[in-house]
């Protein structure tokens, strides 16, 4: 690793254990994923995002809304398994939305789930936040492939829950693709619900690097640019949780 990646991350922790909360340009992060080799199959990992299977929780509500799901585990020595598939679930004090139930997914394909562009992302925040708490022996890790969908007669609700936390420790917002679409803020807010800060999102692999333990995040409804063509923002969600931790929020 280079000494340059090496001063980015410890300006991107020191601004996280100070913050929050750190956005991250398409650029700087771009530097910190390829630090370990050129990418093998991005153009497979990004095109996935067309192959996602309806949220049918959020259907019943009247929104739109694609998505898959994976589940793995780290630990400090570095390895990285990916677990049975299994439901998504939080409890309503985090969404509630949708919360205290059981929600099955369409799951990640093996081709992208087992892919070098996931693994080396995964690896990246195991890594990463991995450093900012070294007592953790072992992470659960949940990773969401997003499509939001804007139509002329209705917004996309990229956070239907409004401003919340998700109940782990640290998340990764990745932006993977964002065709003919406005808006789409998130925000940072405080516990008392003090705006801490604001950023878009709008290039492939802009991020926001976000402790969950410590911080509210939410984001703005994305509408089309022209109304009379398809529009869609696509993001890669990993949240992690230490595995000493309580039970799933």
């Amino acid at each position: 690793m280079t000494s340059g990646v090496t001063d980015t991350i410890r300006d991107l922790e020191s601004g996280l254990q100070h913050d929050g909360f750190r956005f991250v340009e398409a650029q700087t992060m771009r530097g910190l994923l390829e630090s370990g080799g050129a990418w093998k199959d991005w153009t497979a990992f990004a095109d996935s995002w067309n192959d996602l299977g309806p949220d049918v929780y959020l259907a019943r509500h009247g929104r739109d809304r694609r998505r898959r799901y994976a589940v793995y585990s780290a630990d400090t020595e570095g390895a990285l398994r990916r677990e049975a598939h299994q439901p998504h679930y939080q409890s309503l004090d985090y969404n509630t939305l949708q919360g205290d139930i059981e929600r099955w997914f369409e799951p990640i394909l093996p081709a992208i789930g087992d892919g070098d562009s996931l693994r080396r992302i995964i690896g990246f925040c195991r890594d990463f936040f991995g450093a900012l708490a070294p007592a953790v022996s072992g992470w659960h890790i949940e990773v969401h492939q997003f499509r939001i969908e804007a139509r002329s007669d209705q917004a996309g609700q990229p956070t239907p829950e409004g401003v919340h936390r998700d109940g782990v420790d640290y998340v990764l917002v990745l932006l993977i693709d964002r065709q003919n679409i406005l808006s789409g803020t998130t925000s940072i807010h405080a516990e008392d619900g003090t705006e801490l800060g604001s950023f878009t999102l709008t290039a492939p692999l802009d991020a926001a690097l976000v402790d969950d333990s410590r911080v509210f995040h939410g984001v703005t409804a994305v509408t089309p640019l022209d109304p009379e063509l398809p529009a869609h923002r696509d993001v890669l969600v990993v949240t992690l949780r230490a595995k000493d931790s309580s039970a799933p929020r």
